[in-house]
């Protein structure tokens, strides 16, 4: 049907999956406010929560989607978990889509 198109050439499926429910992930005001967070540099939820305005336990529900999608991933210090943002590209999108840079993006 596009054959008149040169080069043209769909993603595969699961890049395009992928990249879906990274943009789902995305979709929530406070995961926004919590990755744009974690872009400053490593947190916990407690500190996360503050930040954000939200309590713990949904800031750590937020988490775990986040890590389970891929976006953010999580160390252990003790009784501590840490959480930074995974993906670079996170911080294109948001500095893109907020038109601003986070603090250590300089």
């Amino acid at each position: 049907m596009h054959e008149s198109i040169p080069g043209f050439a769909m993603p595969p499926e699961d890049e395009v999956r992928r990249v879906a429910d990274a943009m789902r992930m995305l979709s929530d005001p406070t995961r926004v406010k919590i990755l744009w967070a974690l872009l400053q540099g490593e947190s916990s939820v407690a500190c996360l929560a503050e930040l954000v305005g939200a309590a713990p336990t949904a800031v750590s529900q937020h988490l775990s989607k986040l890590r389970l999608s891929g976006l953010v991933e999580n160390r252990r210090e003790g009784t501590f978990v840490y959480y930074t943002v995974e993906d670079p590209a996170v911080r294109d999108v948001l500095q893109r889509m907020l038109g601003r840079s986070p603090a250590t993006a300089g």
